[in-house]
């Protein structure tokens, strides 16, 4: 099952680079729950499809570019944690953008239930419960 997880991770970035939300959610649970960066410092998170949906366009519209790298994700069980690399340009400026990060999800039953960023590879295998 983990693997198919991995691939499943793989279709939820590519939905996402192609601008499909309906793909993106069909691989999301409805109870979903999302932790970006900056509400990770704010101490809150994104829920269910609505909160998906309100996590994608205010991301698109302060970055309309906003493109997703897979450069490596690994297979942790029930969980997934992916190094991904980020590349956009302010709606309102030229300077570009480009982070690397790293995304701990959770996976039931073929769909993610619960997702989170880290700045760090050793948070995020903290976060999934894994060693270096």
């Amino acid at each position: 099952m983990s693997q198919e997880n991995v691939e499943l991770y793989r279709q939820g970035i590519d939905a996402f680079n192609r601008r499909d939300l309906e793909a993106f959610l069909a691989l999301a649970d409805p109870d979903v729950i999302g932790i970006s960066r900056v509400l990770a410092i704010e101490g809150g998170s994104y829920r269910g499809h609505e909160g998906a949906r309100e996590w994608w366009k205010t991301l698109l519209d302060v970055f309309p570019d906003f493109t997703i790298e897979v450069v490596s994700v690994r297979d942790a069980g029930q969980r997934t944690v992916a190094a991904l690399r980020n590349r956009a340009h302010g709606e309102a400026s030229a300077a570009a953008l480009e982070e690397l990060v790293w995304q701990v999800s959770e996976w039931r039953d073929g769909r993610v239930v619960r997702w989170e960023i880290h700045a760090s590879e050793q948070d995020a295998l903290k976060a999934a419960g894994l060693r270096d």
